[in-house]
C-alpha cells in the first residue's frame, strides 16, 4: 500500500484531507444517531427518520469524497461533469437508504451485517461515478488490484460498522459505529484514489460544461453545512432523548425502589433495570444486573417460556441467589413502554414466608403443637399405610401408652409443669425408636407408637421394656417424676384393621392401668368383654342423676358422753336397673377418673340439704366433697345457694374433705374453705392419719373436726401400735380443741375402748349401718310423748 500512502502524501493537500475526514467522523456520528432514533420510532416516523439519515449518510460519503478529490491536486487542468456528479450523489443516498433499512428488518438478527455491506457497496458507487464525473486533461489509467482492495475493505468494515453502532445503548457503541463507519468511507476512498494512474495528454480537451474546482467548493461548502446541520441535529435529539430517557428511567426506578416486591424490566431476555427489592433478594447491586440475561437469575427455561407465552398470569419458579441457593419465587409479566420502546416488566414476589407458613400449617396439621409429634388424623393414616403393606410372615405392633395419675401432675404442680412432663416424656421414649417406628401425641396424655415390619410379639415387648426402663431411671429423672402404662396389640393377629388394632391396644392399656400401672400387657380376647362391660358401667353412669338411680343412706354419729345420735353422714348409693346395687368403691372412682364426680358430689349436697331441712331435731348431716368439688372456684357459692335454697342452716351442715384434696392446691383449697366457714358450714378432716403431712395441715386450715380412718380403729383391741395411734390423735383433738370421732366401730371393744379414752363421736355398723333414712325416723322426728331413742341401749340389746 506504499502506492497509496505516495498518494496522498505527495498528491493531496493534507489540510483538505483532514476536512474530508472531520466531514466523515460528523456524518457517521449523525448516520448512527438517526440510526438509532429511527429503530425506537414507528411507522410514518421511522421513515422519516430512515430518510433523514441515508441523506446524512449519503452527502457524507459523497462530501467526503469531493473533499478529497479537491485536495487532490494533478498539476494539470481538471473539472467535474455535472451530471455524473449528481448521480453519485443520488446513488450514494438511495443505497445508503437501502442498507440502513436493511439494518433495521426486525427479528432477523443478520440485518446489520448485511445493511452495512449495502452501505460500503454505496460508497464504492458514489466513488467510482464521482472518479467517472472526473475529466483531466490525460488519460485515467485504474489498478485492478487496488480497486478491488477497495471494494472488499470498504465491504468489510461498513459490515461491522452498523451491527457496532446499533448494539448497546452506552456511547462506546456508538462513537465505535461512527468511527468503523468513517474508516470504511476514508479506506474506501483513498484506496482507491491510490489505484488510479494519470498520463497528461494536451490532446485531451476539457468539456465546456465541466464543472470547475470553485463550483464544486461552493456545493461541497453547501453538504458539508447541511451534513454539520444534521449532524447536531442528531446529537440534539439524542440529548433530548437521552435526558428524556434518564428521567423516565430515574422516575421508573424511584416507583419501582419504593414497591416491596422485586422488578424488572427487560428488552426480550436481557435485563435493563432492576429495583432495589430484586436486588436484595438476588444478593447483588442493581448496575450490575444490567445487561444481564434473564437465565442467569432464573435457570428454569421452561418457566421462562410460559412467563412470556403467558403476560398477566402468576407463574412460580425458582430465583438463583448469588451464593447459589435457589429461593421459591412467583413471576407476572406485563408489557409496557420504556424508553418510547416496548419492553415487558416483570414483577418477583418472594415466597420463603408464604411456603415456610405453608410448611408450618401442614406441619400443625399433621403434628401436635406441644411435642412436635405425629398427631392421631396422620397416625391413622400412616397405619393404614403400613396394614396394606403388610407382607405374609410380618407384624405390625400398636403401643397405647398413657401417663400415670397425669391429672395429678397438673393438679398439684400446674400445667406448665405437665407440659414439660410431656415434653420430657416425649423426648426420651422417641429416643429409643429407629427410622420403623413412630411415635404419636393422640390426645391428651395419650401416645401411640407403631411398629411395622417386626416379626412377632418379642420385639414389641423389648421396646416396652426398654420404655419403662428408661422413665424408672431415678439419676435421669425430669423434674416431676413420669411413669407410663403400656397396651399392645399386633396386626393381623389380633385385629385386622386399623381401627381395631387401636382399640384393642387401648384394652390392653386399660389392663395395664387395673394392674398396678408401669407395666405392660400384650391384648387378650377376654379383655375385650371386661372394656366393654366397664364402658357401660361410665355410660350408665352419667345417665344415673337423671334416670334417678342415685339415693343417699344414711349412717348415724354418736355422742359418746351423753349417748345421743348428734348427726348423720349422708353416703351416695347407685341401684342399676340391670346391675343392681353399684358399691361406692366401684363407682366412685370411675366417677373421678371420666369427670362425673362433680354433678355426682352436686346432688348428693342438694339432697342431703333438703332432706336435713325437713328433720324436727336439729342434727346435722355431713356430706363427703371431692377435690374436684373444692378445687372448683364456685363451690362456696352454689354452696351459699344450696343452703338458701334448701332453707337449711349453715351449722347443721358439715363438709367432710380428705388430706389428698389438700395438697393439690394449698392456696385455692384454704381460700375456698374460708369462704366455706364463712357460711357457717363446719369442716371435718376425713380419714386422718391416712394422707400428706397431717399435723401441718391442722395448723394450716380451719378444721372443726378430726375424723380417725376405721383402718385404726379395727385393730385397737390387738395391736398396740394401733392403740397407741388413736391415742395419740385424741390427745392432739384435745390439745387443739377439736372434736375427734372415730368411725368403722363395728365392736363393743373397740367402742369401749374409745369410751375409755374419751373419743368424743363415734360411727360404725355397731351403731347402724348405712340405710335410707326413714331407718332412723326415731332420731329425726322423734315422738313427742315418748324419750329419744338410746341407740347405746338398741345396740347392747341387739
Amino acid at each position: 500500500m506504499l502506492k497509496v500512502y505516495n498518494c496522498i502524501a505527495t498528491a493531496h493537500d493534507l489540510r483538505l484531507v483532514a476536512l474530508a475526514a472531520f466531514i466523515c467522523v460528523l456524518a457517521s456520528i449523525a448516520a448512527i444517531r438517526l440510526l438509532r432514533y429511527a429503530r425506537i420510532s414507528k411507522g410514518r416516523m421511522r421513515s422519516l427518520w430512515l430518510a433523514v439519515s441515508a441523506i446524512s449518510t449519503g452527502f457524507g460519503i459523497w462530501a467526503t469524497h469531493f473533499v478529497a478529490m479537491l485536495a487532490f491536486t494533478p498539476g494539470i487542468p481538471s473539472g467535474y461533469n455535472i451530471i455524473l456528479t449528481i448521480l453519485s450523489l443520488v446513488a450514494a443516498i438511495f443505497l445508503t437508504g437501502v442498507g440502513l433499512t436493511v439494518s433495521l428488518i426486525e427479528d432477523w438478527r443478520y440485518g446489520p451485517w448485511v445493511g452495512g455491506a449495502i452501505v460500503a457497496g454505496g460508497i464504492a458507487v458514489m466513488h467510482y461515478m464521482g472518479m467517472a464525473a472526473f475529466e483531466i486533461a490525460g488519460i485515467v489509467v485504474w489498478d485492478p488490484v487496488l480497486v478491488a482492495a477497495s471494494i472488499v475493505l470498504g465491504a468489510m468494515i461498513g459490515a461491522i460498522a452498523l451491527p457496532v453502532g446499533l448494539h448497546g445503548d452506552s456511547e462506546r457503541w456508538k462513537i465505535g459505529g461512527a468511527l468503523l463507519l468513517t474508516l470504511a468511507i476514508c479506506s474506501h476512498h483513498f484506496t482507491a484514489m491510490g489505484a488510479v494512474s494519470i498520463i497528461p495528454d494536451p490532446s485531451i480537451t476539457i468539456s465546456q460544461t465541466a464543472l470547475p474546482a470553485g463550483l464544486l467548493a461552493i456545493g461541497v461548502t453547501i453538504a458539508s453545512l447541511g451534513i454539520l446541520g444534521l449532524a447536531t441535529a442528531g446529537v440534539v435529539i439524542d440529548i433530548r432523548d437521552h435526558r428524556r430517557s434518564e428521567l423516565e428511567t430515574d422516575r421508573m426506578r424511584d416507583l419501582a425502589d419504593a414497591t416491596v416486591e422485586g422488578l424488572l424490566v427487560c428488552d426480550g431476555e436481557m435485563i435493563v433495570s432492576a429495583n432495589k427489592s430484586f436486588s436484595l433478594l438476588v444478593g447483588c447491586s442493581a448496575d450490575s444486573l444490567i445487561g444481564s440475561k434473564l437465565e442467569s437469575s432464573f435457570p428454569d427455561s421452561a418457566a421462562r417460556a410460559k412467563l412470556m407465552s403467558r403476560p398477566n398470569h402468576t407463574l412460580e419458579t425458582e430465583l438463583r441467589h448469588r451464593d447459589g441457593s435457589m429461593i421459591p419465587v412467583e413471576l407476572i409479566m406485563r408489557p409496557i413502554i420504556f424508553a418510547e420502546r416496548p419492553h415487558h416488566v416483570i414483577a418477583v414476589r418472594d415466597l420463603k414466608r408464604r411456603k415456610a407458613a405453608e410448611q408450618h400449617i401442614h406441619f400443625l396439621a399433621h403434628h401436635d403443637a406441644l411435642t412436635g409429634l405425629p398427631n392421631r388424623a396422620y397416625f391413622n393414616a400412616r397405619v393404614d399405610q403400613e396394614i396394606a403393606a403388610l407382607t405374609p410372615g410380618k407384624s405390625l405392633g400398636i403401643l397405647c401408652l398413657d401417663l400415670d395419675r397425669f391429672k395429678e401432675i397438673n393438679d398439684l404442680f400446674g400445667h406448665a409443669a405437665g407440659d414439660r412432663a410431656l415434653q420430657a416424656f416425649t423426648s426420651r421414649v422417641s429416643a429409643l425408636l429407629d427410622d420403623q417406628q413412630m411415635m404419636a401425641r393422640l390426645g391428651g396424655d395419650e401416645f401411640a407408637i407403631l411398629l411395622s415390619g417386626i416379626s412377632g410379639p418379642a420385639a414389641a415387648g423389648r421396646l416396652a421394656e426398654s420404655i419403662l426402663e428408661v422413665l424408672g431411671n431415678i439419676a435421669d429423672a425430669p423434674e416431676v417424676p413420669i411413669s407410663t402404662s403400656i397396651g399392645i396389640a399386633l396386626s393381623p393377629d389380633d385385629a385386622p384393621d386399623r381401627q381395631s388394632l387401636l382399640n384393642h391396644a387401648d384394652v390392653a392399656l386399660y389392663r395395664a392401668k387395673q394392674e398396678g400401672r408401669a407395666i405392660y400387657r400384650f391384648f387378650e380376647a377376654k379383655m375385650g368383654a371386661e372394656v366393654r362391660d366397664r364402658r357401660m358401667v361410665e355410660h350408665d353412669l352419667r345417665l344415673a342423676i337423671s334416670r334417678d338411680e342415685l339415693w343417699l343412706a344414711y349412717q348415724p354419729q354418736l355422742d359418746i358422753k351423753r349417748g345421743k345420735v348428734v348427726g348423720f353422714e349422708a353416703l351416695v348409693r347407685w341401684k342399676n336397673p340391670s346391675r343392681g346395687e353399684i358399691s361406692p368403691g366401684v363407682f366412685i372412682p370411675i366417677a373421678e377418673e371420666i369427670g362425673a364426680i362433680l354433678p355426682i358430689g352436686d346432688w348428693v349436697l342438694k339432697e342431703a340439704c333438703r332432706e336435713a331441712a325437713t328433720w324436727k331435731t336439729p342434727l346435722k348431716v355431713a356430706v363427703n366433697v371431692s377435690a374436684v368439688q373444692l378445687h372448683n372456684a364456685a363451690f362456696a357459692q352454689e354452696l351459699h345457694g344450696i343452703l338458701i335454697e334448701s332453707g337449711l342452716p349453715g351449722k347443721r351442715l358439715e363438709i367432710e374433705i380428705t388430706e389428698t384434696a389438700l395438697v393439690r392446691d394449698l392456696n385455692r383449697t384454704l381460700a375456698t374453705l374460708r369462704q366455706v366457714k364463712a357460711l357457717g358450714v363446719e369442716i371435718a378432716m376425713d380419714d386422718f392419719g391416712t394422707g400428706y403431712s397431717s399435723l401441718s395441715n391442722l395448723r394450716a386450715f380451719p378444721f372443726d373436726r378430726i375424723k380417725i380412718d376405721r383402718s385404726f380403729i379395727k385393730s385397737v383391741h390387738s395391736n398396740q401400735q394401733a392403740a397407741t395411734i388413736v391415742r395419740a390423735v385424741l390427745g392432739l383433738g384435745k390439745g387443739l380443741g377439736l372434736p375427734v370421732i372415730a368411725e368403722g366401730v363395728e365392736t363393743n371393744e373397740e367402742l369401749r375402748f374409745l369410751q375409755e379414752e374419751s373419743c368424743d363421736e363415734v360411727q360404725g355398723f355397731l351403731l347402724g349401718r348405712p340405710a335410707a333414712i326413714d331407718t332412723f325416723r326415731e332420731y329425726t322426728h322423734p315422738d313427742a310423748n315418748l324419750p329419744p331413742a338410746d341407740p347405746i341401749k338398741r345396740t347392747a340389746s341387739a
